[in-house]
């Protein structure tokens, strides 16, 4: 190498200067945090996804089946606007408690999750 070795001036004893300087660096350590943070926001995604797909695929079945203009608006206009809502809050919050953790991550505190969604 030509440059001057790159040390970690006071971090040693650390783990969040440790952590924060190996995500600043670029470094393969830092690289499988942030793909960590990446990993946990996708799966939030594709749940999300996934949970509105699902009704959107079977909602023409269920009004082929029903035949009945009254229930489809009532189905449309009452059924599916809350359960966007309550999707999008679950997917913020998840998404809020993701970055909170990989923070907490890099301060070097302990998160204390288990693991649980």
């Amino acid at each position: 190498m030509t440059g001057e070795p790159r040390t970690v001036h006071g971090a040693a004893g650390l783990p969040g200067l440790r952590t924060q300087w190996e995500i600043d660096e670029q470094t393969t350590l830092g690289a499988a945090y942030v793909r960590s943070l990446m990993r946990s926001q996708l799966r939030a995604g594709v749940a999300a996804f996934v949970v509105l797909a699902v009704p959107v695929a079977v909602l023409p079945l269920f009004f082929g089946a029903l035949r009945n203009a009254a229930v489809e608006w009532l189905v449309l206009g009452f059924c599916c606007y809350p359960l966007l809502v309550l999707v999008a809050w679950w997917y913020v919050r998840r998404a809020e408690r993701n970055e909170r953790d990989f923070a907490a991550l890099v301060r070097g505190r302990d998160t204390g999750d288990t693991g649980a969604p």
